[in-house]
């Protein structure tokens, strides 16, 4: 239900807010390395409020995958809720990597 115009079949967009202590304790690079070894596509960030915002491209059952990482976070994180909300437009491009925003 998620699949926006220009995505491939079976490829789905998810996004997700993480809150918790997950900022300054690698976060990111560890959303960014099993993105890229699940071999998703997107990008994560840190927001002024304190969570992180990620947003993944790529099978369902490889984005539930991702998400199951999220709820266990970094060694040094403490993850208090991961929250699905919906994905941003992709605005017709093609992402190719997953990236650090």
């Amino acid at each position: 239900m998620h699949e926006s115009i220009g995505e491939p079949a079976g490829v789905t967009r998810r996004a997700w807010r993480v809150r918790g202590r997950v900022q300054g304790v690698g976060f990111r690079a560890f959303v960014q390395r099993h993105g890229r070894a699940l071999g998703l596509v997107g990008w994560v960030r840190n927001l002024p409020d304190g969570s992180v915002e990620v947003v993944a491209q790529g099978a369902p059952e490889t984005l539930a995958l991702l998400r199951d990482y999220l709820q266990q976070g970094p060694r040094w994180a403490v993850v208090r809720a991961v929250e699905e909300s919906p994905p941003p437009e992709g605005g017709g491009h093609a992402w190719s990597d997953f990236i650090v925003r």
